[in-house]
């Protein structure tokens, strides 16, 4: 028996560990601001996390919808965040150069 906690807790920490992989490739590949990332972990938690919306031992498959449907929602959330700092980089807006208080003045 603890052979088997063991093998799936290892199995789950891999699963995050993957998970937290893409997440940060992503951030890094489309400049997704953290916010997407607060959207993408959260996601990724609600699908460990074994208390669901639609439960999958009352309605078998059908009950993985609310959880392709949270992952949706967050990855087009991320998406849309990463596509609006795109349209201000290219405006001009410089994110990575912050004013003073002695500027603001």
């Amino acid at each position: 028996m603890d052979d088997v906690i063991r093998v799936v807790l290892i199995a789950i920490a891999v699963l995050l560990g993957l998970f937290v992989l893409v997440v940060g490739l992503l951030m890094w590949r489309y400049r997704i601001p953290p916010r997407g990332l607060v959207a993408l972990a959260t996601a990724g938690l609600y699908l460990v996390i074994p208390v669901d919306v639609i439960p999958e031992a009352v309605l078998g498959p059908l009950g993985l919808l609310d959880d392709a449907g949270v992952v949706g929602v967050a990855v087009l959330f991320a998406l849309r965040i990463a596509r609006a700092r795109r349209v201000l980089l290219d405006s001009g807006v410089d994110f990575n150069r912050r004013k003073r208080s002695s500027e603001l003045s």
